[in-house]
């Protein structure tokens, strides 16, 4: 796996993407989506999702993190660092590494995804990751965003898993794990920096959910945002 990632990152730097110039200088942003928390009946978990890009037009570098704490300890923890080419004016291809660090055990997998923009301005995030052992996720996350005003932002959010095979050490069952809908209101105090409140919903499935029973835990929950989003 790791001799995969080093590969498709040797390729990438074997592109054009250093060959950039003044008709295509280097840019770069870091975005966080959402920094959170989350309102529950028991512990308010803090979130953060983020990920920030450097290169040029065609050819980027992306770093994207996920990460969930609850009571000043990290439950759960994800990286991916990818090689990404525009193929089209509104859409990425993607390729790389990820690492999901929490909860224990480590998993790697190559990634292979698409980003971009959908008919309909929807942004979409696809991706499948292969892991060891013929471990295989799948995984979709869209949103939308719909301008109430210039500056108040209504976005529906939808995000869910699926995998090919049991992972009973972290959890995981087979087919459709988890899916969670997600509703946020943000008021922009400026294009890069927006408070927000709403309420996001999560469901598991399957043999996902009886893992999760067999530790007397919630399959679903309904909870409560305030959060913050900003980019530079």
């Amino acid at each position: 796996m790791k001799r995969t990632t080093l590969f498709l990152l040797a390729m990438a730097l074997s592109l054009p993407l250093f060959a950039g110039g003044k008709d295509d200088p280097l840019v770069y942003k870091v975005m966080i989506d959402q920094l959170e928390t989350r309102i529950t009946d028991g512990s308010n978990p803090l979130v953060l999702e983020a990920d920030a890009w450097v290169g040029y037009d065609l050819h980027k570098f992306w770093f994207k993190t996920d990460v969930e704490r609850v009571d000043g300890e990290t439950e759960e923890a994800e990286i991916q660092l990818l090689y990404s080419r525009a193929i089209s004016p509104f859409w990425d291809i993607q390729a790389g590494w990820r690492r999901d660090i929490k909860p224990k055990p480590d998993r790697d997998y190559l990634t292979l995804a698409f980003k971009g923009l959908a008919p309909y301005l929807f942004e979409v995030d696809a991706g499948l990751f292969i892991g060891e052992s013929g471990r295989i996720n799948a995984r979709l996350d869209a949103e939308y965003e719909y301008m109430l005003t210039q500056k108040w932002v209504l976005s529906p959010e939808l995000s869910m898993n699926l995998y090919s095979k049991d992972d009973e050490e972290r959890g995981i069952g087979s087919g459709l794990s988890d899916m969670s809908l997600g509703l946020r209101l943000r008021y922009e105090i400026r294009r890069e920096f927006a408070p927000y409140i709403g309420v996001n919903w999560r469901k598991q499935f399957g043999d996902t959910a009886d893992f999760t029973e067999a530790e007397d835990e919630d399959t679903s929950d309904t909870q409560f945002v305030v959060g913050i989003r900003a980019w530079f």
